[in-house]
């Protein structure tokens, strides 16, 4: 972890509470971020989002049949798995990392793993009582500077919009036994359901008395508290998480949650957007009979 001398924290916090930061941002200005789906060819979906000149996360989604969970045969499941490169970070390498994998997927898997996240789990479900669609989803952690798990969360979100999944044809054989076909052809394939409700993470930092969004590494070496609040595009809470570990006074918290809650919403829009227009290219391409390219890096949002 780099050092941070005195001089350097007072100067960080006395620009937080001038609302102007050391990279010319004010408190509640995210950096500038680029991001690409369908780059992974083998996965059901994927997408790679870069936020500022660092913080780089690819997702990956994978659909697998496999047997329900005996206290909910009629729904599918969301699995998550985070992992960091250790060459994105020294805080990344070591014993330490293992810690910051949990954090990070338990973060992610509280978020997504439940009916907040917006999916209907039910119409993962093929046979009930019998199969279902698990959701593998998984980050990794390419390259760091700062609030890796808003860009987790935004890389995931995208991912899930570019997942399809395989149609299934049902039959039934009587006398409760039923047989399913997963149909192979991509153009079947459909996206999953509730997949707009998909909810964003926004993680707010308390320098000082003051409060900011899309912290830096050094700003967030000046974190004395920060919150993590998951939103949805109709400004609705779907999970919180304090991390550090310094207290919030009661208005504050209330100040912050409002905050997260209607940048959450802006920031939504903007990425749905951006996710619409990128789709709609690749199939004016795909109707032209045109050559589609994914670079890996990158359209601007």
């Amino acid at each position: 972890m780099p050092y941070l001398s005195q001089a350097e924290r007072d100067y960080i916090t006395e620009g937080v509470q001038s609302d102007l930061r050391a990279d010319g941002r004010g408190r509640l200005d995210y950096r500038a971020l680029v991001l690409e789906t369908g780059i992974i060819s083998q996965a059901n979906g994927s997408a790679r989002v870069r936020l500022g000149d660092g913080t780089d996360v690819l997702v990956g989604v994978k659909v697998e049949i496999d047997q329900v969970e005996p206290d909910a045969d009629n729904v599918g499941k969301v699995v998550c798995n985070v992992e960091c490169s250790p060459s994105a970070s020294q805080q990344f390498e070591g014993h330490g990392a293992d810690d910051l994998n949990n954090e990070l997927t338990q973060a992610l898997q509280r978020v997504l793993g439940g009916p907040q996240c917006g999916i209907n789990f039910e119409k993962l479900c093929i046979i009930k009582g019998q199969q279902c669609w698990i959701v593998y989803i998984d980050a990794m952690i390419l390259d760091y500077s700062g609030n890796v798990l808003d860009t987790i969360f935004m890389a995931t979100k995208a991912a899930l919009f570019n997942t399809r999944i395989p149609k299934t044809q049902i039959q039934d054989l009587g006398d409760g036994e039923f047989e399913f076909e997963v149909l192979d052809d991509v153009e079947d394939a459909e996206r999953l359901d509730g997949i707009e409700n998909i909810p964003i993470g926004v993680t707010l930092n308390k320098i000082g008395t003051g409060h900011i969004i899309d912290a830096s590494p050094l700003e967030e070496l000046c974190t004395e508290a920060k919150l993590t609040i998951a939103v949805n595009k109709d400004s609705q809470i779907c999970g919180i998480q304090k991390g550090a570990e310094g207290g919030i006074e009661p208005g504050l918290m209330s100040e912050m949650i409002q905050t997260a809650k209607r940048i959450g919403q802006s920031l939504i829009q903007q990425l749905d957007q951006k996710l619409q227009d990128e789709e709609q290219q690749v199939d004016e391409k795909r109707l032209n009979g045109e050559n589609i390219e994914k670079l890996g890096f990158f359209a601007m949002v």
